[in-house]
C-alpha cells in the first residue's frame, strides 16, 4: 500500500522534524480530531502556515477520541486522506494518545496554533489547555491563536450525522439552555470532597462463555462447548468502584467468605484504608454465574442461563452483630451512605433502622432479583431515605399494578419514604427523576444498541446519589447519572 510522503509516523516524526528545524525551517503545529474538514479549518491552516515554513497537523487516533458516541465519524485513514490533500499542509501525524501534550512533544513546534476562541481558556472543553501551553513552552515554542472564521466540527456532525435519536437531541438541547459545561464540570469536581460509605451485598459475576452445539440426542438438553471464563466484581463493590473514580474518600462495608480467590480479586481494587469488609468462613461468598454464547459476526451476545451461589438464610447472629457494631462506629465519619440492598443478607431489619436513623445523607437501592422476588420490596424494607433509585419491576411490586401510572406511583413512593430525590429507571424507555420540590424530569436512553444491562442501574445509582448530595438540579443530576 502506498503511503504519502506527507504522512509521518509517531515514533520517528520528532527526528525528521528536528532535522528540518536545523535546516532553518520554522515548524508550525495544529492539533485536533479534524473529523469533518470545513472552511473554518482551511482558513485556520492557511493562517497557521503563514506563520512559518512547515505546517504539521497532528490528529488524535480514533480509539482515543473522547467526543461522544459515534465519534470520530470518519476513521483515521479518511481523516488523514482529507488533510494530506490540502496544499498548505506539509505533514500529518496520527497520535496514539488522548492528550494534546503527547502530540506537542512528538513535534516540538516553534509555533503551536489554537483557534481564536481558545484565547479564553474556559472555552477548552478538555480543561487541559494550560498543560498544553506549558508543554509548548517546555519545547521552546510559543502559542498563537489564529482563524478568522470559527466553526465546530462537533456541532456540524451532531446536527447532520448525529447517532442520537431526536428525543435524546431534544433533551440535551433543553439541558444546554439551562446549564453550561462549566456547571457540569463544577458539579463533577465537587464530588472529590465527599466522604462516602457504601454498604451492601458484594457479588461476583462469573461469565462462562460457551458455544452452543445443539441438543443432546438422548435427553434433548442444550449442549455447549466451553470457551472461556471471567469474573467481575459486582453488587456493592461495583458501586464502590464507580464512586472511587470521583472521590478517594470512599469505603466499603460488605460480607464475603474466606475464599482466597475472592480476596485476591478484591485486593486489586480496594486499599486497606477503604476496606471495611467482614470476612468469615460462616459466610457464603455470593457468585452469580451466567452461561453466555459470545458475540459473533451478525449475532449479539446471548445469555443462556444463570446459576446463583448464595445463602438465602440471614447471616449468623454474631455476623449481624459485627455489621451493626461496625456501622454504628464509623457512620458519623461520612457525608453520604449508599445502601445497595440486593436482599442477600447483609441488610437485616435492625441494620436498616440504624442507617435510617444515623446516616447524614442516605441513598437506598433496594433491588428485586430472581432470588428475592416479592420479598425485598422497598416500601416494606425501608421507612425513609434522602435518595431512592429503583427500576420498573420494583415500582410495579410497590404499587401492585401491572400497568401503573409510573410518574404518579413514583411520586407516591417518594412521599411515603420522605425522600428528596427519586429516580425510576425504565431501561430502554426513559428515566424519570423527581426532585426535592416534586419537580420532574424525563430523560430518554442515550444508547439503543445494548450489549449487557447488568450493572447499569448500579452505575446510575452511584452517580445520581453523589450528585444529590450537592443539592443538584434534578435535570442535571439525572443527566449525570445517565
Amino acid at each position: 500500500m502506498h503511503i504519502s510522503p506527507k504522512v509521518l509516523f509517531f515514533d520517528t516524526a520528532l527526528s525528521i522534524l528536528s532535522k528540518k528545524k536545523k535546516e532553518g525551517n520554522t515548524i508550525v503545529q495544529c492539533h485536533g480530531t479534524f473529523d469533518l474538514i470545513h472552511p473554518g479549518h482551511i482558513i485556520h491552516f492557511e493562517e497557521a502556515k503563514a506563520l512559518g515554513d512547515i505546517l504539521v497537523i497532528t490528529i488524535t487516533a480514533e480509539e482515543f477520541v473522547n467526543k461522544g458516541p459515534g465519534r470520530p465519524y470518519f476513521n483515521d485513514a479518511l481523516r488523514i486522506r482529507s488533510l494530506i490533500e490540502l496544499e498548505c499542509i506539509d505533514y500529518v501525524i496520527l497520535i496514539p494518545h488522548s492528550a494534546a501534550k503527547e502530540a506537542i512533544k512528538c513535534v516540538c513546534p516553534d509555533i503551536y496554533c489554537k483557534g481564536l476562541e481558545y484565547k479564553d481558556h474556559h472555552n477548552d472543553p478538555t480543561g487541559n489547555i494550560l498543560d498544553d501551553i506549558s508543554t509548548v513552552h517546555e519545547c521552546g515554542g510559543k502559542v498563537k491563536y489564529v482563524g478568522k472564521i470559527v466553526y465546530s466540527s462537533t456541532k456540524l456532525l451532531n446536527k447532520n450525522f448525529d447517532p442520537y435519536p431526536d428525543a435524546v437531541k431534544a433533551a440535551c438541547k433543553d439541558l444546554s439552555t439551562h446549564f453550561t459545561p462549566t456547571d457540569f464540570r463544577n458539579l463533577i469536581e465537587s464530588f472529590s470532597n465527599l466522604k462516602v460509605l457504601v454498604i451492601g451485598d458484594i457479588i461476583f459475576d462469573r461469565y462462562s462463555y460457551v458455544r452452543v452445539q445443539g441438543l443432546t440426542t438422548k435427553n434433548r438438553i442444550l449442549s455447549g462447548l466451553y470457551d472461556a471464563e471471567e469474573i467481575q466484581t459486582g453488587g456493592a463493590f461495583a458501586v464502590f468502584r464507580h464512586i472511587k473514580q470521583f472521590t478517594d474518600n470512599v469505603q466499603l462495608l460488605g460480607l464475603i467468605g474466606d475464599d482466597k480467590w475472592a480476596n485476591e480479586l478484591l485486593s486489586e481494587y480496594i486499599s486497606a484504608d477503604q476496606d471495611e469488609i467482614i470476612r468469615s468462613s460462616q459466610i457464603q461468598t455470593i457468585v452469580k454465574q451466567r452461561f453466555i454464547e459470545p458475540v459473533t459476526e451478525g449475532k449479539e451476545l446471548t445469555k443462556l442461563f444463570s446459576v446463583n451461589y448464595l445463602d438465602i438464610a440471614p447471616p449468623p447472629s454474631n455476623i449481624q452483630d459485627e455489621v451493626y457494631k461496625r456501622i454504628n462506629n464509623i457512620i458519623k465519619n461520612f457525608d453520604l451512605i449508599v445502601v445497595m440492598d440486593f436482599g442477600h443478607g447483609i441488610m437485616q431489619p435492625r441494620i436498616r433502622r440504624l442507617v435510617e436513623d444515623k446516616a447524614p445523607f442516605l441513598s437506598v437501592n433496594c433491588q428485586t432479583n430472581s432470588s428475592n422476588y416479592g420479598f425485598n420490596i422497598i416500601s416494606n424494607q425501608y421507612h425513609k431515605a434522602n435518595v431512592i433509585t429503583l427500576d420498573e419491576t420494583e415500582i410495579k411490586l410497590f404499587c401492585g399494578q401491572r400497568f401503573p401510572d409510573f410518574k404518579a406511583e413514583a411520586t407516591r413512593l417518594k412521599s411515603k419514604l420522605k425522600c428528596d430525590y427519586l429516580w425510576l429507571t425504565r431501561g430502554g424507555i426513559e428515566t424519570i427523576g423527581i426532585g426535592p420540590k416534586n419537580e420532574r424530569t424525563l430523560l430518554p436512553p442515550f444508547e439503543n444498541n445494548i450489549v449487557d444491562t447488568v450493572g447499569a442501574g448500579d452505575a446510575f445509582c452511584a452517580l445520581s446519589s453523589i450528585a444529590a448530595t450537592q443539592n443538584s438540579d434534578i435535570s442535571l443530576a439525572t443527566f449525570t447519572g445517565q
